[in-house]
Order: structure tokens, then C-alpha cells, then sequence
């Protein structure tokens, strides 16, 4: 029997939350990335080494690993829409970034056809919501590809290349504004990377992706 389709923050159970880890320090100054003991603060990070320059950093409020790549799941796959609330609280208490414009990262028309919805914009709203701040529909997907998932991180920027547009009505509210760049999860950055350069090219100033979870080598990762 498949799980109700709820809303109520009780899908997430007290036990669930408490396990939810953050990324440990010390972490990367710009993409937050878990460093190591003893990697000094000039030691390039060779996980966002070769990132597109619009894109100035990446904040995540978890690691993915359990619990928390249930809940990436059940929002992803299981239509369960309701966890989007408290993944986005999350974010907005680990993650505040205050003054920037809220932009969710737009998934294939293909994937919201079927989920009935767009899980990156659910996200962006809980998380604007809690932070006061402007939320902007701004990016478009302009070009359709495999999921991310099933591609090896070489082949992943060249499936995002020229994917994302910035509606024409959004961008009097971008231009010259930094922005918060709301997605589920972060792995390689080679959406937020794609994403990050469409928002620049219509004015936008400074791009971070902020995330729920943060893919690390050796953790989950949802399949």
C-alpha cells in the first residue's frame, strides 16, 4: 500500500530530524565542502576548483546520507510534497542568506508532468518564506536531457550546456541583484554551475546554490 500524499510536518518524526548531520568542519570557504583535518584554508578545493566563475558558492544544510536521502526521495519520487516544508526550514536555519533574491533551479517539463510539480521551487518557497525574502520564478529550462543522476560526473556539464533562459518578465528583478539558487541536492555543481550563468548573463551579481543535502564521496546518493 503506498504511503498517503500528506502536508502535515509530522511526515518527518522527531528521530529523523535530530539524525539529520550537517556538513562537518572545517568546510571550504566558498562551496562548503567538508575539507579534511589539516587542509589549511590556501589549499584549493578541488570540488569547486572548476566551477563557472558566476557561481560564488554553494551552502548545504545536510549531508546526504540517511535519513535525509529518504526525505530527498520521498519529495523526488514519492510524490510526497508535504517534507518540503521542513527540508526548506532547514535550509532557511543552516543556510540564511539574507538581502538576495530566491531562485529555484526548474526541472524538465517531462519531470514535472509527472511528479506534478517542481521539488526545487517547492524548497525555494519554504525556504524564502522563512528568510523573508523575494521569491523569483526567473530560470527556464530551455533544453531537455538525461537526468543528472545516471551520468558520471565528466559527462554532467555537457548535459546541462545551454539548458537554462531567464524569463524576460524576471529580469528587472535579478538584474544587479544577488541571488540564492534553491535546489534538493548538490553534487558536482554542474547544474547550479549552468543556472548560475544564464542568471548572469540577464544582470544578476553573485550566484550561491543553496541546497538541502550535499552529495559526498562515499555517501548516498539517490539512485
Amino acid at each position: 500500500m503506498d504511503p498517503p500524499r500528506a502536508s502535515s510536518l509530522s511526515l518527518v518524526c522527531p528521530a529523523c530530524v535530530t539524525a539529520l548531520r550537517e556538513p562537518p568542519w572545517p568546510r571550504c570557504p566558498r562551496c562548503h565542502f567538508p575539507r579534511g583535518t589539516g587542509r589549511g584554508p590556501d589549499v584549493a578545493c578541488l570540488e569547486c576548483g572548476t566551477w563557472r566563475t558566476p557561481l560564488t558558492g554553494a551552502r548545504a544544510a545536510v549531508v546526504l546520507e540517511p535519513p535525509a536521502d529518504a526525505l530527498v526521495h520521498a519529495l523526488m519520487y514519492g510524490g510526497w510534497k508535504g517534507v518540503a516544508g521542513p527540508m526548506g526550514q532547514r535550509m532557511a536555519r543552516a543556510c540564511a542568506l539574507p538581502g538576495r533574491v530566491v531562485v529555484p533551479v526548474p526541472t524538465t517539463a517531462v519531470r514535472a508532468k509527472r511528479r506534478g510539480y517542481n521539488q526545487a521551487a517547492l524548497l525555494a518557497a519554504q525556504y524564502a518564506g522563512a528568510l523573508g525574502m523575494h521569491l523569483v520564478d526567473a530560470l527556464v529550462r530551455v533544453r531537455d536531457g538525461p537526468s543528472q543522476i545516471s551520468l558520471p560526473p565528466d559527462q554532467r556539464k555537457r548535459n546541462v550546456e545551454g539548458a537554462f533562459d531567464v524569463r524576460p518578465g524576471a529580469r528587472r528583478e535579478i538584474e544587479g541583484r544577488e541571488v540564492a539558487l534553491v535546489d534538493d541536492v548538490l553534487t558536482t555543481g554542474a547544474t547550479a554551475g549552468a543556472a548560475a550563468l544564464a542568471l548572469e548573463r540577464a544582470g544578476a551579481v553573485g550566484v550561491i546554490v543553496v541546497t538541502f543535502a550535499r552529495a559526498l564521496p562515499g555517501r548516498t546518493r539517490i539512485a
